[in-house]
């Protein structure tokens, strides 16, 4: 019992000197329900009328907001080592980050991309500006990250996907969910044209910040490559790099302190004008 004691107290003055979080719900008015949503704050927040950049980091397919903070607890220091803001919505156990034209309760587009930014630039010190803001994710949230920052590039100036399931019109069957946010599978041109490949055609006349990266063993790395090539041949400039690593949370934990520093650059560069 003791040195679980000591354990806890070591953690929270660990916690205590670095981030700090909240847990907020947060009302969609296009799907007229809640949602509950991570804000990693840096520990200069609370004594400060500063304003910070913010990071939208997006869970992956059968995952829920919660799941940043809990399987990446370093988070919280890497809000305090960026000074960043980071928001961890949530994106339900399939719903991909669309706005659903089949299922009225599936409106994360909308969410992700409108509802849930509007909460926080009204309760939260940050800077509103384009060039102050990025969204990025993991697996489906990957997908999420770039979908949604080529959609509303008006709003984030900067996006990016880890290990991202990138090529949603190969995926067939039901295994995925994607056939309740998007209808039979079998509408090939529907699917492509809820996908990044589609929406990268029409790159937005505001420049974007982009990065990708994916594990060598990743057995969806040829998603990664695809859109890289892509990416190449419209002449769209963008981050890409693959390291060693699995779809899985010990590559994601490496994978996000890349690209928060990315966009702490990103930010700066901008800044600096």
């Amino acid at each position: 019992m003791t040195k679980l004691f000591i354990f806890c107290f070591i953690l929270g003055v660990q916690c205590s000197v670095a981030g700090t979080v909240d847990t907020v719900s947060i009302y969609s008015y296009a799907m007229h329900t809640s949602y509950k949503c991570v804000v990693v704050k840096p520990d200069s927040y609370r004594n400060s009328q500063h304003k910070f950049e913010t990071v939208y980091l997006l869970h992956g397919h059968s995952g829920s907001f919660s799941n940043w903070i809990k399987l990446v607890p370093q988070i919280m220091k890497y809000a305090d080592d960026y000074q960043l803001i980071i928001v961890c919505p949530e994106g339900k156990y399939a719903s991909w980050y669309f706005d659903s034209p089949v299922a009225d309760s599936m409106q994360f587009e909308t969410y992700v991309g409108k509802e849930v930014p509007a909460f926080i630039d009204k309760h939260y010190h940050t800077i509103q500006n384009r060039n102050a803001r990025a969204i990025t994710g993991l697996s489906m949230g990957g997908h999420g990250g770039l979908f949604l920052g080529f959609r509303h590039a008006d709003f984030f100036g900067a996006c990016g996907s880890m290990s991202g399931a990138l090529l949603i019109e190969h995926i067939t069957g039901n295994q995925y969910g994607l056939n309740k946010i998007l209808g039979d599978t079998s509408n090939r041109q529907r699917y492509y044209d809820y996908s990044i490949m589609k929406e990268m055609e029409q790159y937005p006349k505001d420049s974007l910040a982009i990065i990708i990266d994916c594990g060598t063993e990743d057995f969806i790395i040829e998603m990664s490559r695809a859109v890289h090539k892509k990416m190449l041949a419209l002449k769209i400039p963008h981050d890409y790099t693959e390291r060693p690593g699995r779809h899985e949370w010990n590559y994601w934990r490496k994978a996000l302190q890349f690209q928060l520093l990315y966009f702490r650059n990103f930010f700066d560069m901008k800044k600096a004008g």
